[in-house]
């Protein structure tokens, strides 16, 4: 399959990748129900996906009935979501941390946080908390970041990211998910907490921001 199949957005391979990667796992049925395809289309999708070394696939055993297959994304994959820019921001990182130390590391990234602030903030326009939320979720998706919101209640939402445009320099510098926290507070306008993050091990990043004013950083 060539790569546009995988970067291409309205394709089933992309669709049953990005299904993966918010859910953590798909079955065959699930993937029948997203792609509207019979079963043998959806087992060709896998197959194809699978001789790529995009998804992996495991025996699951519940207890009840006959075991099935569920699919996951492989490594390979979340190169697919991933900053190409990576390799070069980290060394840079690593660079102005080992020569200024991590006063002036931290500084650098508070700049570049002010920097994204400013360039999500014209996408992030209405009144109500929950509208705000959905607008700079569209705004990351529309810039390769997989989001949904979740809705506590009129003063609690969350915002959920299931992959890291920077996940490698994330792996090495934490200081990079504190910088997401602050950018989300500035172009919300309200207090944002990471609650989970897949740096941790979890499936994504979890931000609940409250109706609360943003704390100062």
């Amino acid at each position: 399959m060539t790569l546009n199949a995988y970067t291409d957005h309205a394709s089933p391979a992309w669709q049953v990748i990005e299904y993966i990667k918010r859910n953590g796992s798909a079955t065959i049925k699930e993937l029948e129900d997203l792609l509207g395809v019979t079963t043998n289309a959806v087992r060709q999708h896998l197959q194809a996906l699978q001789a790529d070394g995009y998804i992996e696939r495991r025996q699951v055993n519940t207890g009840v009935g006959r075991p099935h297959h569920a699919y996951s994304i492989s490594e390979k994959a979340h190169e697919l979501f991933a900053c190409h820019c990576d390799d070069l921001a980290l060394t840079l990182l690593e660079e102005v941390f080992a020569l200024e130390g991590p006063e002036r590391a931290s500084l650098l990234l508070d700049r570049v946080g002010d920097r994204l602030a400013k360039r999500y903030a014209p996408s992030v326009r209405a009144e109500a908390l929950q509208e705000r939320v959905e607008q700079l979720a569209g705004a990351l998706y529309q810039r390769g970041v997989l989001t949904d919101v979740d809705v506590e209640d009129e003063n609690t939402i969350i915002l959920h990211a299931y992959n890291c445009p920077y996940h490698e320099l994330a792996q090495e510098h934490r200081s990079i998910c504190e910088m997401d926290e602050e950018v989300m507070r500035k172009v919300l306008g309200s207090d944002v907490n990471l609650s989970a993050c897949m740096m941790d091990g979890h499936r994504g990043c979890s931000f609940v921001v409250s109706n609360k004013p943003a704390a100062a950083a």
